[in-house]
Formats: C-alpha cells, structure tokens, sequence
C-alpha cells in the first residue's frame, strides 16, 4: 500500500494499524496526519511506548498521557483514583484522535488498560471509548520486556483491545530509507527469516570495511557498558580542554530519580572541542531533534556549547527541563540539564527510528531476535556499513512475528481493494463526515472571547518558550513579557524559572549581581541602571527575564 491510499484511509474515522519495514515511511505518513487533524482544529494526542520515541513524534509516552504511570495492572481503585485527576477528564473529553507510536515495544495488557480507561472516562462500551486509534510499528522491531515483577509481555495483537478495535492494516510497501538493491535483499531476507549465502556474503564483504561515505560512523552496540566504555575512550583522546555540566534538580527523589531514568542526557556531561555528540530533545524553533548528530565548536565553563551539524551549521545548545507535572499542571519535579551526550556509540535500542549514513555494528553479543534487523535497517546502504561483528541471533526474528507478518499483509491487501472499490464521491462524503463530527472549528467561534492575558498564562502553564509563544501569539517577545508581569502579580503560583533556559548560568548570575547591586541604592529595580552594569552582552529582555523570576522567588 502506498503512503497515499493509508492517508486516505485515515481520513475516513477508521482505527488504523500502520506498519511496513524500516524506511517504509511510517513517521512521515503519521506527520502528514497529525497535520491535518491539527490544520482542522481536531485534538489529537500524539505518543509512543517508550519515551525516546515519544521525543522522535514530540509527543509524550503512552504511560504518561493515559494516566497509567508504571501501572502493571488496573483496579477500581485505581480508576477511582484516575477519576479525581480533573486534568485526565479535561484531556479525555477533548481528544479526538489517539495515535501510539512503536507498538512493537508495548505490553499488550497495557494497550487493554488504555482500552479500558478510556472506555470507563467516556462511559461507553466501545473500543478506546469511541475515539479514533492509530498505532503505529513494525512488529520485526524490538519487542516488549516484561521487568520483574510485571506479567508475561506479548506482542499488542494479543490484546483483548486489538480484537475490539477492528483495525484496519495499512501496510506501506515503499522503500524510502534504502535505495540500494542489494541491501534491500539482505534486509528483505532478515525478515523472511531466509539469510542465504547471497546475503551473507554481502555482509562479510562489509565485515571490518570503513564505510565509504564522507562521514564518521555511528557506532552501534547490543549492550550500555560498550557504549559508555567507546564514548569514554573517544573522548580521552582528544587532547583539548574538557568542561563538565552538571545537572540540577529539583523536587521528590523518586521524581527526579524516574526522569533521570528516561532522560538520555547524563548527570555530567564531559565535553571537549571536537567531540561526538547527539542531541538528546526536540527543540521547539526546529533547530535540532533528537537524533541530531554534531560536533563541538565550542564548549567553554558557563558557556552554552555550540555543535556543528551535518549541513555545516553551527546551533548553540542550551539547558532545557525535564519535568513532573501535577494534575493542575504544576511542576512537582524536574531535571535540568544541556540535550546532549557523546555519541560515537549509542545502543541498538536507543538507534530505533533514526535513519544514519553511516555506521559501525557490533553484533556479536545480539541477545534479542529482530536486534540485527534493527541495527542493519538503521543505515541507508551497504556503502554506509562496517561490520565489526556478528552472531547468529542477529539474524533470527520472532517466528510468532513472521507468521503474523503473512496475515498483515493479507489484511492490508484486502483495506487497499476496499479502497479502490470505494467511489470517490462516497468516500470523499464519509471522510468529510468524519472531519466534521471530530473538529472542533465551529466549537471555538461560538466560544466566549478570553483576555488576551489568559491565552498567554495557558503558554506558560505548559511552559512554551517565550519565542515560540510571542511567533504563534503574533506579538513582540516584549508584549509577551509584559503580560507574564501581570500574571506573576495576579498568580504567585505560576511557574516562570523555565524561561531563562536559553541563557547560561554565568549570565544569569551576573544579571542576577547586577540586580543586587541596584536593589541596594533604589526600591525600584530599573533595567537601564542594570543595563549599565552588565554591559552590552545582555539584553533589556534578558533582564526583565531575570528580574521576573527573581520576584517570584521574593527576591525583590
């Protein structure tokens, strides 16, 4: 099925599946979507099952947006206690479309709970409450881990819910990441679980070979202890300077202890010039994603560092949060730290879903089936591979998989025949049906009009960067700033600290002084005698900035 015939069965209101090999453009048809549920005012939660991917799609984890947490098993009580959260029935009764992301990862008694909590909120007996879903994997990818403690994993097509839900597959054929024949047919061979000679052959030409493109590869390994031991030693030979950032938190231990959990960035983060790193967040201007691979150009103490990427342009990184919220939306906890980390080596786990031009593969210690698929899959040509090792489980996949594969493909034939037996007057009718009863464009016009002031308080309670809030607000950072002046004085309780994330601590320490030492000779904190001080490298925004967070800490 091509990217197109899925995007119009989409439209239609139908739960879908959407899957296809590595490459095939799930990501890209999922976006494609998301843009015109937005562009017509629908409410669409975007996630995944793990929180990389999460950052991969800018959405959040499955766990997380369903109220589920770490939850193994759902009770009463704890629906109960699901219920008294006024934010899961606000976010409940909104959405509209519910998309997950690499379900290959997910629990199927999880995808049952979800099932079940929406069905509970929305009090009805249809699958996920009656609203659209949208799952989205490869079930030849990494599957679900079962911790200690937890039930038995299995696939999603196990669930109760899968069966309820009646999706219907679309199966994307559609190679976009590898354009290379040859590798296509070693990779197609993987998945047919069929490695011959032929393919064999062409891995061992590659076992040990620099890749021949103009790049350094990424390096991918089975386990973290060979990731960490490479990026360590990478990093020592480098004969400059290094500079260590530490990062701050704030809020319970067992908060702060989960989020460093999830967070890719570490606890110090060593850099030197010309070090390897990834960034390890989306940045909202759409400077980088996760994924973003770079150089350091620039890393001095009190600094932000600065990475060159691969189009030759230099992006300086600053600090950004991550964070617990409460169910008003309050930030119980959080970590802070620079979205980076070495990255000569990364694991074959944290590799899922990137597309690379290079890389360098230890399989020898695979312990998964479906791990060398992944690895392998990662890289858009033979050209672009170095092997440095294998083992045979790197070539196995799931039997179960294998068979369900048939079925899938089967499945997605039949909804591609449905579709072009569909007239187009008919169908063009149902998906115009579908858009109406879902988007909310005629809810808002009929709205009561708010202040402008709590359309910029609604920004800052999800904590929106500033340029972001003053591009999507069409107004100066300047008027924005104003009124956050006003919400501050009439709300103590708002957050504001986030917005100083783009300047580095040495700034905001002298800014901070400078302020200190006005505060001493006037009751009155004016920007121009604190202008004077710190000099041209800081701005009267910047000050503001500053002088705000420091009033709400009653510092002023």
């Amino acid at each position: 099925m091509t990217q197109d015939e899925a995007f119009e069965i989409l439209k239609t209101g139908n739960n879908v599946f959407i899957t296809g090999s590595a490459g095939s453009g799930k990501t890209h048809l999922i976006n494609r979507y998301i843009a015109f549920l937005r562009e017509h005012k629908v409410d669409v939660a975007v996630t995944a099952s793990t929180g990389i991917a999460a950052t991969h799609m800018g959405g959040v984890t499955i766990h997380s947006w369903s109220g589920l947490g770490v939850r193994d098993t759902l009770s009463e009580w704890d629906l109960e206690i699901l219920e008294s959260r006024a934010y899961l029935w606000k976010r409940f009764e909104n959405v509209k479309v519910l998309i997950i992301d690499e379900v290959s990862m997910m629990h199927h008694f999880r995808l049952d709970m979800v099932d079940r909590i929406l069905r509970h909120f929305k009090r009805t007996t249809k699958p996920f409450g009656g609203i659209q879903v949208v799952l989205v994997g490869d079930f030849f990818q990494l599957p679900p881990i079962s911790r200690a403690g937890e039930p038995e994993a299995h696939f999603v097509f196990k669930s109760d819910a899968w069966s309820d839900a009646g999706f219907t597959v679309c199966y994307l054929t559609t190679q976009f990441r590898q354009t290379d024949d040859a590798y296509l047919t070693v990779l197609n061979a993987i998945r047919a679980n069929n490695v011959d000679e032929d393919a064999r052959d062409h891995l061992r030409k590659r076992y040990k070979k620099k890749p021949e493109v103009d790049i350094e590869p990424t390096r991918l390994y089975t386990h973290n202890a060979d990731v960490d031991s490479v990026n360590e030693t990478e990093l020592d030979k480098l004969e400059t300077e290094a500079t260590s950032y530490s990062m701050t938190s704030k809020g319970s231990k067992n908060h702060v202890e989960l989020l460093k959990k999830h967070c890719l960035a570490p606890d110090t983060l060593r850099l030197k010039l010309g070090a390897k790193v990834m960034c390890v967040k989306n940045n909202f201007e759409g400077k980088y994603v996760n994924g973003t691979l770079g150089i350091v150009t620039s890393c001095e103490p009190w600094e932000d560092p600065v990475i060159r990427v691969a189009n030759g342009q230099e992006i300086k990184i600053g600090r950004v949060d991550w964070q617990i919220a409460d169910e008003d939306g309050k930030v119980k906890s959080s970590i802070n730290q620079y979205p980076l980390r070495l990255a000569w080596a990364i694991t074959v786990h944290k590799s899922q879903g990137m597309s690379l031009d290079a890389v360098e593969v230890d399989l020898s210690r695979s312990f998964e089936k479906g791990m060398g698929y992944v690895a392998l899959s990662r890289v858009r040509s033979l050209a672009g591979l170095s092997i440095l090792g294998m083992n045979e489980t790197a070539f196995q996949v799931n039997d179960e998989v294998l068979e369900f594969d048939s079925e899938l493909r089967e499945l997605s034939k039949v909804a591609r025949k449905a579709l072009k037996e569909t007239d187009s007057a008919s169908l063009k009718r149902k998906q115009e049906a579908f858009i109406g009863s879902i988007s909310d464009i005629k809810m808002k016009t009929k709205s009561k009009k708010r202040s402008t002031y709590d359309i910029t308080k609604d920004f800052i309670l999800t904590q929106v960067p500033l340029d972001q809030i003053a591009k999507d607000r069409d107004m100066t950072k300047e008027t924005i700033v104003s009124h956050i002046e006003k919400i501050v004085e009439e709300d103590t309780t708002a957050d504001v600290s986030y917005l100083l994330s783009h300047l580095s601590n040495g700034k905001i320490e002298k800014i901070r002084e400078a302020i200190d030492e006005v505060k001493v000779e006037s009751d009155k904190v004016l920007l121009t005698p604190v202008k004077e001080i710190v000099g041209d490298s800081v701005t009267y925004l910047d000050i503001r900035l500053v002088r705000l967070v420091m009033q709400k800490e009653g510092l002023i």
